[in-house]
């Protein structure tokens, strides 16, 4: 699948019953581009755990960390939007054990991502929702 905004490729993923609330529309799953960092729905997920080492090695391997994260990111474009979400998606990639913001600060100098939402920025605001 590719990203309908920039037309790279993109990592799909099922998001578990936990998250859907978070994500955007009915779909049982999403895709995150590897190069802007778009978030779209996706109706028939793959079943395997997803592997985001092709968006970046910034994404921490671990499952429960990685798919809120990438929820995350995917919602940053439109922080002003999403923000309860944002707030609660930044709450579980601290219970598991990653820092949200080190990881945004990763992707930000990955020379590899262009991501839409200026994660510099974007940092800087959810710095003050801490």
């Amino acid at each position: 699948m590719d990203c309908q905004a920039c037309g790279a490729e993109t990592v799909a993923f099922a998001v578990p019953p936990a998250y859907r609330e978070y994500l955007p529309g009915e779909e049982p799953g999403a895709a995150l581009c590897t190069h802007c960092l778009t978030l779209q729905p996706v109706a028939d997920p793959p079943a395997d755990p997803p592997d985001f080492g092709p968006v970046s090695d910034a994404i921490p391997a671990s499952r429960d960390a990685a798919i809120p994260l990438a929820l995350l990111v995917g919602l940053l474009e439109n922080l002003a939007l999403y923000r309860a979400e944002v707030e609660d998606l930044l709450a579980a990639v601290e219970r598991a054990g990653v820092d949200p913001l080190l990881v945004l600060d990763r992707l930000d100098r990955d020379p590899d991502v262009d991501a839409v939402a200026d994660l510099g920025r974007r940092r800087h605001q959810l710095e003050q929702l801490l």
